[in-house]
């Protein structure tokens, strides 16, 4: 045991940059349930989706076996496999959201109670659909996934599955799967100083490339909001220039305004002056006519 402990802390694990680089990081590693329940998370990686086998990063797992049990609750259904590497593995399957599943995507209620189920899982990652019917007790199966803990035990998150209906494709996983663990995973992962500068080099490349990117985005907003500004710059001061000649025209309309009510007012007193110069001018005449018809 303690030799184990010597090896693992002798271990050189290499930065993430150099991931990419590595055998098992981003692909479906065919392992032993045994072996998965011995993955570590490393503290000193900020990605906890990334779990190690010796130093061998590891995010995609492969397992092939009979499911033993089938557990469904509210929310996800609960796998049981055992590969007969002496440890079985609870595999999870994330159910859909009812109020997620659009009614036309729904079978027809002619359909069998189990076709109408089958597609009401998905996959933790994309939310594709993921049929698990044929997953009963007893069904031999390769299921891939993504590795999680749950109360310190490491368990399997379901993203892809089909059934091994013969033991010749059984046999050809398990060939994979021994191939895989002797010349990939029994011997630590390691890196050449040159390989480690490389992917540095291009690390930084692609950081540098990143940042590039960011700040000519940075760059076309800056444009676009002086591009903007000076729009609405240019729109409030045609708008002011039409506020203006439209606050003269309606000085000259009031002015114009006072003029015809004067103008209309000195009409209406000539007006009144000449109608009392003529009622005048008749009662003056009355009066004579009476005065001459008298004599």
């Amino acid at each position: 045991m303690a030799t184990a402990e010597n090896a693992t802390t002798t271990l050189e694990f290499y930065p993430t940059y150099c991931f990419k680089a590595s055998p098992t990081h981003f692909t479906w590693v065919k392992m032993a349930v045994a072996d998965v329940l011995h993955l570590k998370r490393r503290a000193e990686y900020p990605d906890q989706a990334t779990f190690f086998h010796l130093n061998h990063p590891i995010r995609f797992i492969a397992i092939a076996g009979i499911i033993t049990s089938r557990t469904e609750y509210p929310r996800v259904t609960i796998l049981t496999l055992d590969d007969s590497s002496g440890a079985t593995m609870d595999i999870v399957v994330l159910k859909a959201d009812p109020a997620a599943v659009a009614a036309p995507e729904l079978p027809q209620a002619s359909a069998e109670p189990e076709q109408q189920q089958q597609y009401h899982h998905i996959s933790p990652t994309t939310h594709h659909p993921i049929n698990i019917t044929p997953l009963v007790p007893g069904t031999l199966a390769l299921l891939k996934g993504t590795p999680s803990t749950y109360r310190q035990t490491v368990q399997l998150q379901l993203e892809r599955c089909s059934p091994l209906h013969t033991t010749s494709a059984e046999m050809r996983f398990l060939d994979q799967r021994t191939r895989t663990r002797v010349e990939v995973l029994s011997t630590p992962w390691v890196l050449g100083a040159d390989e480690v500068g490389r992917l540095r080099r291009e690390a930084d490349a692609e950081e540098e490339r990143v940042e590039a990117e960011v700040a000519r985005g940075q760059r076309r907003l800056r444009r676009r909001g002086a591009r903007e500004e000076r729009e609405y710059r240019g729109i409030m001061e045609r708008w002011e220039a039409e506020e203006r000649v439209r606050e003269r025209e309606a000085a000259a309309a009031r002015a114009a305004g006072v003029e015809l009510t004067r103008l209309l007012a000195s009409i209406k007193q000539k007006r009144r002056r000449v109608d009392h110069d003529d009622k005048v001018g008749e009662r003056e005449n009355s009066r004579r006519r009476v005065c001459g018809g008298e004599q």
